[in-house]
C-alpha cells in the first residue's frame, strides 16, 4: 500500500500480468435465468453465466511463474517422489516441523485429522468453526464450541483481532468437559465465518498457556496464514519490524499440529497436515493410504506438489502475503464510501457485506445472505457466497439453527481481479442498496441434510414491500436505470 501525493492510499501491484483468460459479459436476462435454474444458490452457477467469480479464494488465486516453471520437473513415482521431498523441505523452512502428510486439499486434511484423533463424546473449542470442519468432527462423533470473542460477532466492531479465543470461556470449556474430552484446541487462521478476522500472536500464546497446563495439544488450521500474518505485522504492537516469514515461523513454533489448504495461501491444488512430534505423525500416516494415497503424494498430482513447494515459500514473502490483503481493504473502504454497510475492519478473504444491515425487513429464516448474493449477482454477473444461516446445519431434531452473522463474501483471489473489477462491484452493489427494498426473502425447495450450502435449491418468498417474484422486479429496475444492458 502506498500513499498517493493526494492523500489517499493505493494498494500498489507489485506483479505484472503475463496470461490472460478471457471473461464473458452475460446480459441480465441470461443472468436471472441462470440464478433461477440454480434454485437460488450460488454454488450452482456455471462459469458462463458469470462476469466475475467472487464465490472463494480456493483454488482460484493466480499461480507464479515459478510454480508453473516447478511444475514441469515433477518426479511422477508413486512411492519415494522427490516432489514430495522438495515439499517436505518447504514445510521445514517455513513452519520449521519435520513431519508431513500431504492430502488432496484441506477437508481432507481436516477428514483424517477427525478420523485420527477424535472419538465419540470429544469436545472440540476453536475461535471459530469452518463448515467442512465442523461437518468433519460432527461425524466423528464430536461437538464444536465455538468461543471467539464477543466482538467477532459485531460487524461494525473496530476491533482488529476478531478471530482471537475467548480465554475466559477456553477455561469454562475444559472445566465442564474435561481435558480428557478434548483431543485439541483449533485455532484458524483467519477466522473465515467472521468475514476473514485474524488472531493476535498474544492471543496465540494464551491459548497455548492453557493448553501446556491441561496437557491438550494445539491445532492451527493455517490455510490463510500469510494474511494473519500480514495483519500482525500491521496491527499487533511489536512485531513492524517483523517479516511475515518470521511471524509464520513465530506460529509454527506456538502450535503442535498445522494443517492447511494449498488451495489457499500457496495457490496451488493441494493440502498437507504436519506436526512436531512422531507420535501424532504415526497416529496419522496409516490413514494415508487408505483415504487419500501413497504417503509421499496423497491423492495430490506431483505437478501440484511441485507447485505448493515453491508457493509455501513464497506466501511468506512481503509482496505476495500483502496483496490480497490490501486489495480487500481497498474494496471494503470504497464500500464504505457508498454506504454500504460491511464487517470492519477488512479481512482476509475478501469484502464482506452485512446482510442483516442491507436487508433489515428480512430476519434470518427468510435467509437474508442468500437472498443478497442472488440479487447482488442478478445486478452484476458478479458471483458471491452466502455466509449466514444457509451455511449452517439443522440441529438433530430439524431446528434451524441460526448464524450469528448473515454476510455475503466477494472473495479477492491473490493477484486475479484488478482495480477496474473492484470499481465496477462497488458501483453495482451501491446501486442495488438504492433498491434493496425490492429484494425479498428465500425458502427452501430441496434441502440437504449436511452441508446444505453447496448444492441445495431455494426459491425467491415475499418479504416486506417484496413481492415474491423480486428476482424479476429487480432486473426490470435495472434495466429500466441503464441504457445498455450489461
Amino acid at each position: 500500500m502506498i500513499k498517493l501525493s493526494d492523500g489517499r492510499n493505493l494498494p500498489l501491484d507489485m506483479h505484472k500480468v503475463k496470461v490472460v483468460q478471457r471473461l464473458p459479459f452475460p446480459l441480465i436476462e441470461q443472468r436471472l435465468a441462470a440464478i433461477r435454474e440454480g434454485g437460488f444458490n450460488t454454488f450452482m452457477l456455471r462459469t458462463r453465466d458469470m462476469f466475475l467469480d467472487m464465490l472463494t479464494d480456493s483454488g482460484t488465486n493466480a499461480q507464479s511463474d515459478a510454480q508453473l516453471a516447478a511444475s514441469m520437473e515433477s518426479d511422477d513415482a508413486y512411492a519415494g517422489s522427490e516432489s514430495f521431498f522438495k515439499m517436505v523441505d518447504a514445510v521445514q523452512d517455513v513452519f520449521g516441523y519435520n513431519y508431513v502428510l500431504p492430502a488432496h486439499q484441506g477437508r481432507a486434511a481436516e477428514h483424517l485429522i477427525a478420523k485420527g484423533l477424535v472419538k465419540p463424546g470429544d469436545v472440540i473449542p476453536m475461535n471459530q468453526h469452518f463448515t467442512t470442519t465442523k461437518a468433519h468432527l460432527v461425524l466423528a462423533g464430536a461437538t464444536v464450541e465455538e468461543i471467539c470473542t464477543d466482538e467477532g460477532y459485531n460487524p461494525d466492531s473496530g476491533c482488529l483481532f476478531k478471530g482471537n479465543m475467548d480465554i475466559d470461556k477456553l477455561n469454562q470449556v475444559i472445566a465442564r468437559h474435561g481435558a480428557d474430552k478434548i483431543p485439541f484446541i483449533r485455532m484458524e487462521s483467519t477466522a473465515n465465518l467472521l468475514g476473514g478476522q485474524p488472531f493476535s500472536m498474544a492471543n496465540l500464546k494464551e491459548v497455548r498457556a492453557i493448553a501446556d497446563k491441561h496437557k491438550i495439544p494445539l491445532l492451527v488450521d493455517t490455510s490463510l496464514i500469510t494474511d494473519n500474518a500480514y495483519m500482525i505485522k500491521h496491527r499487533e504492537a511489536g512485531y513492524e519490524k517483523c517479516s511475515v516469514a518470521e511471524i509464520i515461523k513465530e506460529i509454527g513454533s506456538i502450535a503442535d499440529i498445522i494443517y492447511m489448504s494449498g488451495r489457499k495461501s500457496t495457490t496451488s491444488r493441494a493440502g498437507l497436515i504436519t506436526m512436531r512430534e512422531k507420535k501424532i505423525y504415526d497416529q496419522l500416516a496409516p490413514l494415508v493410504p487408505v483415504y487419500e494415497g501413497f504417503l509421499t503424494y496423497g491423492g495430490i498430482s506431483t505437478r501440484e506438489i511441485e507447485s505448493m513447494a515453491v508457493g509455501l515459500r513464497e506466501m511468506t514473502e512481503e509482496n505476495c502475503a500483502g496483496c490480497a490483503v490490501e486489495l480487500i481493504e481497498y474494496f471494503v473502504s470504497r464500500l464504505i464510501d457508498k454506504g454500504i454497510p460491511v464487517v470492519k475492519p477488512a479481512g482476509g478473504v475478501g469484502a464482506h457485506i452485512d446482510a442483516l444491515r442491507f436487508l433489515p425487513h428480512l430476519d434470518h429464516q427468510q435467509y437474508p445472505a442468500g437472498a443478497l448474493a442472488a440479487a447482488i449477482f442478478i445486478c452484476s454477473g458478479v458471483r458471491g457466497m452466502e455466509r449466514g444461516t444457509v451455511s449452517m446445519d439443522r440441529d438433530v431434531d430439524g431446528t434451524e439453527l441460526i448464524s450469528e452473522l448473515e454476510l455475503v463474501r466477494l472473495a479477492v483471489p491473490r493477484r486475479a481481479f484488478t482495480m477496474s473489477h473492484i470499481e465496477y462491484v462497488v458501483d453495482r452493489v451501491a446501486w442495488l442498496y438504492k433498491h434493496r427494498e425490492m429484494i425479498g426473502g428465500l425458502a427452501w425447495e430441496n434441502e440437504p441434510k449436511m452441508l446444505r450450502f453447496f448444492i441445495g435449491r431455494l426459491k425467491p418468498i415475499a418479504a416486506g414491500q417484496a413481492s415474491a417474484n423480486w428476482d424479476e422486479e429487480l432486473a426490470q429496475a435495472f434495466i429500466h436505470d441503464f441504457s445498455r444492458n450489461m
